[in-house]
């Protein structure tokens, strides 16, 4: 088989420029030139082009045929198995193929070429069928779609947990309203309602009071054992019982120093600095709250109930997670309340030294009898200035005295109970010693109307320095024993600069309520925090309320039932048995 000769073709050289030569300049060459223009496609004349023209496709040999028998004829226009297309060409009879460059239909199908490799995604699937997909192209990775459906399954988890903290929070909203709104004292039909003052009125109060005067000192105080400032969780103390000692909470009218004072004209408005701190610190307060007032002549007496609000320490006032409702349960706000109260008698008397080493004053207890064992409690009468015809004596109480820097100081002691870290979210005995100011803010968020209070308590006692003590419970469902994990002092006047607590704002709010009750006629009036909305009211009662009814008081400690499983056997057995009788009468009520 002899191979057919190849002829190479004669390129004519341009020297002028880039492209071939022009016609005149063939014409004019060399034999060579003659044969390279013989050798020139007919009617296919050059286009020059700028860098800004959109170029065509002439050759594609990317194309894949999955489908052989699908293709059209071969030859036609749309023929996916040929190489060259010829589609972007027009033929014209007088100047061959043109570019359809022009075209807008043409235009609109171009498409730039991306010659960067697509990312590749971290995670999900690398290919994905789609039935809607070109059978001729390959598969590509769909990142778009993965991030989509991530997109889609965040907006669908946030509106799932955005239902479930509205159903959470409507649900302790009701619990909250139905535990702890409830009116300290049952409003009568027959009780007159002569104010209504809001709490936002109370935030634009001020005035300021000259320096106090001391009347009278009374009882005894025995001496802060300075060992307890270095108490930790990890040396925790036992918090010990005192049944023994007498723990007075006197109300103002039924105090005999007071009522001798006021025979001696000494004043004409008088309290206690339980109340006055009840009404300085009112717009922190969450839970109702009441206060007796008495217009006898030209004296005004603030008093509290028998078994009032007052004598009780609330636990998680101003917190957002609601308590049990449950009166009986250990954690509802009434329990906590009374295991507040003792927690702190208990501590005030723990953390004294015991050598019966006692600082005595002008006067013995006035509530005590002769030879019965007290608490170490001093009280100071105090008087204020407010008007030049107006003075207010209050009686204020201190717990304990110290020597600091060869002086003596006196001391108020309070201690914070926690019951269970599940609901504060902090657990003190693993942030106490490493974040005291976590667990301090966090329990000003809590017990902020409660830290208010005592720090207008130790304000108006003229303290040196407060003692607060945090206790905690030695197993959250056990709420008779506990233990001391650490000890804090604060000079009052810095803490209420801490807790943001105004002094000329609360005596502001004071003035105002004995300006307001001093143009009330003789008589009693009750003062009630209302138990739904952020103001108080104040209505006129007859001379004889509160005298006769009964009030449920909590037991003494040591007249408290342990809580035992005979004890629980026979309460769930008394239980039955009432719900037993009441059936029975449902019964014969219906019969």
């Amino acid at each position: 088989m002899v191979a057919e000769a190849f002829e190479f073709v004669a390129v004519p050289f341009n020297s002028d420029g880039w492209g071939p030569p022009d016609a005149s300049d063939v014409s004019s060459s060399a034999s060579s030139t003659s044969v390279a223009a013989a050798n020139l496609l007919p009617n296919v004349p050059f286009a020059s082009f700028s860098r800004s023209d959109k170029l065509g496709r002439v050759a594609d040999w990317t194309r894949n045929l999955s489908n052989p028998s699908a293709r059209p004829p071969t030859g036609s226009k749309s023929d996916p198995s040929a190489v060259f297309d010829f589609s972007a060409f027009a033929i014209d009879e007088g100047f061959g193929l043109t570019s359809s460059g022009g075209n807008p239909d043409e235009d609109a199908a171009f498409r730039l070429v991306d010659g960067k490799p697509p990312p590749r995604p971290k995670f999900g699937p690398k290919w994905r069928f789609n039935p809607h997909h070109n059978r001729n192209q390959l598969p590509q990775r769909r990142d778009e779609e993965v991030e989509s459906k991530k997109r889609d399954a965040e907006k669908e988890r946030a509106r799932r947990d955005r239902l479930y903290n509205n159903n959470r929070n409507n649900i302790h909203h009701q619990r909250r309203e139905a535990a702890a709104f409830k009116s300290s004292v049952d409003i009568q039909p027959e009780w007159n309602m002569l104010e209504q003052i809001p709490f936002s009125t109370f935030s634009k109060l001020s005035f300021t009071v000259q320096e106090p005067e001391d009347l009278l000192l009374c009882g005894g105080l025995e001496y802060y054992n300075r060992v307890f400032d270095r108490t930790t969780p990890k040396n925790e103390r036992r918090l010990e019982r005192f049944k023994n000692r007498n723990f007075f909470k006197v109300t103002t009218s039924d105090d005999p120093v007071i009522r001798r004072l006021a025979k001696e004209d000494k004043a004409t408005v008088f309290a206690t600095d339980a109340i006055l701190a009840a009404l300085m610190c009112a717009p922190r307060s969450v839970y109702s709250w009441d206060i007796v007032i008495q217009r006898v002549g030209n004296k005004l007496f603030f008093d509290k109930r028998d078994g009032s609000q007052l004598d009780l320490l609330s636990v998680h006032e101003t917190s957002q997670e609601p308590l049990p409702e449950a009166k009986d349960d250990i954690n509802s706000a009434y329990s906590l309340g009374v295991e507040a109260a003792y927690i702190n008698q208990n501590f005030s008397q723990q953390v004294l030294v015991r050598d019966g080493k006692k600082e005595t004053f002008d006067e013995a207890n006035p509530f005590a009898n002769e030879g019965e064992e007290i608490a170490s409690v001093a009280y100071r009468y105090r008087r204020w200035k407010l008007d030049e015809n107006m003075h207010l004596v209050a009686r204020c109480e201190l717990q304990s005295v110290a020597d600091l820097n060869n002086q003596r100081s006196f001391l108020t002691l309070n201690a914070l109970n926690e019951f269970d870290p599940k609901y504060s979210g902090v657990d003190w005995r693993q942030k106490l010693e490493t974040q005291r100011g976590a667990v301090l803010a966090t329990e000003l968020k809590n017990n902020g109307n409660k830290l208010a209070k005592w720090t207008a308590q130790a304000l108006l006692a003229n303290a040196d320095m407060m003692k607060i003590g945090f206790v905690s419970r030695v197993h959250p469902r056990d709420h008779f024993n506990h233990v001391i994990l650490s000890v804090l002092g604060y000079k009052p006047k810095d803490f209420a600069g801490q807790i943001n607590l105004n002094t000329s704002n609360m005596w502001g709010i004071v003035k105002s309520i004995v300006d307001l009750c001093m143009k009330l006629s003789e008589g009693k009036y009750v003062l009630v925090k209302d138990p739904s909305k952020p103001q108080v009211r104040i209505y006129e009662v007859p001379p004889d309320a509160f005298e006769n009814d009964y009030v449920e008081e909590p037991l003494p400690e040591d007249e408290q039932v342990q809580p035992t499983e005979e004890n629980a056997e026979g309460a769930e057995a008394s239980v039955a048995a009432a719900k037993e009788t009441e059936d029975k009468k449902a019964d014969e009520a219906q019969a």
